[in-house]
């Protein structure tokens, strides 16, 4: 099951600045890369900021038709992948750091 965290710069929640698509089961995350402009698996990433107790005003789960309305924003306009496309990241990690653009949905 997929979980999706809106991810905010401070713990004062304004519009969300990130979003972290995990597998909680698996320990496999997505997030969007600002710098790469594209979704990039990097689920240590993912897990060290949840994990780190400063950050717990900085993030909120939300639904998948929450997260589709955050990604757009944050992304300037690339649709969240489908949840195929988000395994198949997955699946194709293999301790790599791929990236989905959004060509490749």
């Amino acid at each position: 099951m997929l979980t999706y965290y809106a991810i905010y710069r401070m713990d004062e929640k304004g519009d969300p600045a990130g979003l972290f698509i995990m597998d909680v089961g698996f320990g496999q995350a997505i997030l969007w890369d600002h710098r790469a402009q594209a979704w990039s698996y990097d689920p240590d990433l993912v897990v060290r900021f949840l994990d780190d107790y400063r950050n717990i005003d900085r993030y909120r789960t939300v639904d998948r038709a929450t997260a589709e309305g955050v990604a757009l924003a944050v992304t300037g306009g690339v649709s969240l992948p489908d949840e195929q496309a988000i395994r198949g990241m997955f699946a194709a990690a293999g301790g790599a750091s791929p990236h989905l653009t959004s060509g490749d949905q």
